[in-house]
């Protein structure tokens, strides 16, 4: 007790986490009398894992394409292609966004970068301000369900280190997401669709030379989502080998042949991307050694115990499941949240019957809904500053995005096939 409140006040008076969580796993291994060797040999075991090294080789890519003129190409491009559908620059700015966000694992980074040039766009275009504003600032976190997700790495990696029942492969975590991904973003394109359904004078037309100019400039970016999922999902490349490939390829394409990174810019990108790889290792390193600890002195089934006592049907536990990911979500990023909840909550969800990569989906899926859930929703206050709007403002734009999205999410949540059926 005195342990926890301890880490509480550190917590509370802004101790770095990776600092909290460390002086917790050493407390607690120290109070039974473990050689606090533990704690390096879990950091030593984290090093050995080949799937981290895809880790700092994405956020690396996603950072090129972000400093690139990769946004505005992409913006062009899901225009050129699917603009005149109805409700077509909606589903522009879904399919972008949420193809930005995949690449660079960062919510933050595509509201920033995509916001200025979707934004005026879709006012321009005759779409409401409000719905402008809260479909933009919904945008932001959809990429977080495709390949090659920063999150969905983290959460595979975790529950490795777990050794819980049946291995969780990365790749298997990538075609999980494929389904709820999609069926997200149609969700909410079908929305645009219903809300611009008395404007079809403002839809464009289809024009086949606009659209292969697009192509044609956008010709180094299209290979990419080829080369990660055709590589790993046809059995040429490792999760490691496609981040890679990734990363060389943007390297080459935005350094040398398009040369909009200028090299002098080139260190400042690298130490950008590797401040937060480096954030997310050191965090993950010591919450390996206080699980460890929860894990050795039995905290899992405890509260496995505790839960089943209160709690008989698989189904009231995942409906609670969704309300609690959904109170942490607000509260914290979804690196944190992973390192943090991921390794309570897999024991007790693996008795329950659920299976991991159903749970990882769900998972993310309610982090998602975290960032743009009133009050302290990461997104809305990224987007009241990005488009310098009242936050209460945003907090009333994202609230019908939010109502689809979160039933979208428990039918993920009580319809497993659709994260299994891949």
């Amino acid at each position: 007790m005195i342990v926890a409140l301890l880490l509480l006040v550190l917590a509370l008076i802004g101790v770095p986490l990776f600092a909290v969580i460390a002086v917790g796993a050493i407390l607690a291994w120290h109070g039974i009398g473990v050689d606090l060797q533990v704690i390096a040999i879990e950091l030593s075991r984290l090093a050995e894992m080949p799937v981290l090294v895809a880790i700092p080789l994405f956020t690396f890519a996603g950072y090129m394409l972000s400093e690139s003129g990769a946004p505005g190409r992409l913006v062009r491009l899901t225009d050129a292609l699917l603009g005149w559908l109805p409700g077509g620059l909606a589903l522009v700015a879904l399919a972008a966004c949420a193809l930005f966000t995949a690449f660079t694992g960062a919510t933050g980074v595509t509201i920033i970068a995509l916001g200025a040039l979707l934004y005026p766009a879709l006012r321009e275009a005759g779409y409401p301000q409000r719905f402008s504003l809260g479909l933009v600032t919904t945008s932001g976190s959809l990429g977080l369900l495709f390949a090659p997700s920063l999150p969905l790495i983290l959460y595979g990696v975790v529950v490795q280190q777990l050794h819980v029942g049946e291995p969780v492969t990365i790749d298997a975590l990538f075609r999980a997401g494929i389904v709820p991904g999609l069926l997200m973003v149609v969700v909410l394109a079908g929305y645009g669709a219903w809300v611009m359904r008395g404007h079809a004078s403002l839809r464009k037309r289809f024009d086949a030379a606009t659209a292969w100019a697009a192509i044609r400039e956008s010709a180094w970016e299209i290979p990419l989502p080829f080369v990660i999922l055709g590589g790993i999902y046809g059995g040429f490349l490792a999760v490691s080998e496609a981040a890679a490939m990734t990363a060389l390829w943007v390297l080459a394409v935005e350094l040398l042949i398009r040369r909009e990174i200028p090299l002098a810019r080139l260190p400042a990108v690298m130490r950008d991307s590797m401040v937060l790889v480096g954030g997310i290792i050191v965090i993950l390193g010591v919450s390996l050694a206080s699980t460890s600890y929860l894990i050795d002195a039995g905290v899992p089934q405890r509260l496995f115990e505790l839960v089943q006592s209160v709690v008989s049907s698989r189904w009231t536990f995942l409906l609670l499941l969704a309300l609690f990911l959904l109170v942490v979500g607000t509260m914290l990023d979804v690196f944190s949240a992973t390192v943090l909840v991921v390794p309570l909550i897999v024991p007790v969800a693996l008795a329950y019957g659920i299976h991991p990569v159903h749970l990882g989906i769900l998972f993310l899926a309610n982090m998602q809904l975290g960032y743009m859930t009133p009050p302290v929703g990461l997104n809305l206050f990224l987007a009241a500053y990005r488009f310098e709007q009242p936050l209460l403002t945003v907090f009333r734009a994202v609230l019908p995005f939010l109502a689809l999205l979160t039933a979208v999410t428990l039918l993920i949540t009580f319809w497993p096939a659709l994260s299994l059926w891949l």
